[in-house]
């Protein structure tokens, strides 16, 4: 794919301070949220201040955050994505400004073993670190999430519980880079994620409107026939979209599986590049897949002309540690081993930015590497 070049820096700053409240405005509508005169001030503030600074700034990112400076693309890609968001959880408990636990025991739709607390056997902010903590120990509590709409109310059982937290109701952005530094568990049964789904169901429900899945990864470090070393070490990213249930579908794609140290051994940074009609998936900022406009699509009788539906509206962020669940038990050994558990997966930081140069669209900033690919499709009849 052919991307557009970088603008000088200096031609940004002039732009940005002629263009005022303008800038400001290309935010709101890029994150497809709305905002206040103020909140709008503040926004056209905070790009002027970071315009003038950008130096101290990458410095300070490099400073604190090794996997900066270790990873080439990912330092490069520092200097035309503009940071909105981020956590870095070093405060000493949740930041509720930013993250909304789930409460809830209806295993996800994929048959999981589950009961997601907001409690800190589950939840933990511990030496800079979110720690979501999956553990055996029964627990009863409600069925679905209180915001879940239409669903009926009602409380279950689960044999485990684990963590799961949201920025829904508190950040959601329409393109842009959203990553995360993390340390994944293993064992078989294991299945941490991080993604997305839409802040509101522009498109209708579940898959019309769409899901990003950043990072997945189920039975790190268990045997597997197919995977290099006969060890599986592979993540994946996913796309899920198409028709209502059962009709939905979605591609996906396994990053590469023979590095050494595993992900269940070494940080590494996970990271969706989200512009308009294009999404590519990236790990230590390398691209491993990208999913175009073209193969996708959503049979919302709501869609109109709209050529990117449903990935053209703002989407919140998501990170969990199932317990079993279709994905897991279904790939590598089968089954669910209670063994793997107590099992954590560890979070450096989480970061949103959008781009500098185009916050309508993104397109300028996406890293520009060769990627010869295919993106695979389901791989069971049963679309997670």
């Amino acid at each position: 794919m052919a991307l557009f070049g970088k603008l000088p820096t200096v031609y940004l700053i002039i732009a940005m301070l002629m263009a005022g409240n303008a800038c400001a405005q290309g935010l709101s509508e890029a994150s497809g949220e709305d905002r206040s005169d103020e909140d709008a001030s503040g926004q056209t503030s905070a790009i002027m201040e970071a315009s003038n600074n950008d130096s101290a700034e990458e410095m300070s990112q490099a400073e604190a955050d090794p996997s900066a400076q270790k990873n080439s693309p990912e330092q490069k890609s520092d200097k035309i994505w503009h940071l909105v968001w981020e956590d870095n959880f070093d405060g000493e408990g949740l930041d509720r400004t930013k993250w909304r636990p789930e409460v809830s025991c209806w295993g996800g739709g994929n048959n999981e073993r589950q009961c997601y607390t907001d409690r800190p056997e589950n939840i933990q902010i511990e030496d800079g670190l979110l720690r979501l903590i999956a553990k055996k120990g029964r627990y009863t509590g409600p069925l679905y999430p209180e915001d879940m709409k239409g669903a009926p109310g009602g409380k279950k059982w689960q044999a485990y519980t684990s963590g799961k937290v949201r920025t829904k109701g508190l950040a959601a952005y329409k393109y842009g880079r959203f990553s995360a530094r993390m340390k994944l568990p293993e064992g078989q049964g294991t299945w941490p994620a991080f993604w997305m789904m839409p802040e509101t169901d522009t498109y209708g429900g579940w898959p019309l409107s769409g899901e990003i899945d950043i990072m997945e990864a189920v039975n790190l470090n268990t045997p597997c026939e197919d995977c290099p070393g006969g060890i599986e070490r592979h993540t994946s990213g996913a796309l899920h979209f198409g028709n209502e249930i059962p009709q939905n579908t979605y591609l996906f794609l396994k990053a590469e599986g023979g590095r050494l140290p595993g992900p269940s051994e070494e940080w590494r940074v996970y990271a969706v590049e989200w512009a308009e009609g294009v999404i590519q998936w990236l790990v230590d900022g390398k691209v491993y897949m990208r999913i175009e406009s073209k193969d996708w699509f959503t049979a919302s009788a709501d869609k109109a002309e709209n050529p990117y539906a449903p990935f053209d509206q703002p989407f919140y962020m998501m990170l969990n540690l199932a317990v079993g669940g279709n994905l897991a038990e279904k790939s590598n050994g089968k089954g669910f081993d209670p063994a793997s558990f107590p099992a954590e997966l560890r979070v450096d930081w989480v970061r949103v930015e959008q781009c500098r140069q185009d916050w309508q669209t993104g397109l300028p900033c996406l890293t520009d590497q060769n990627w010869q690919g295919e993106p695979q499709g389901p791989w069971e009849v049963q679309a997670r």
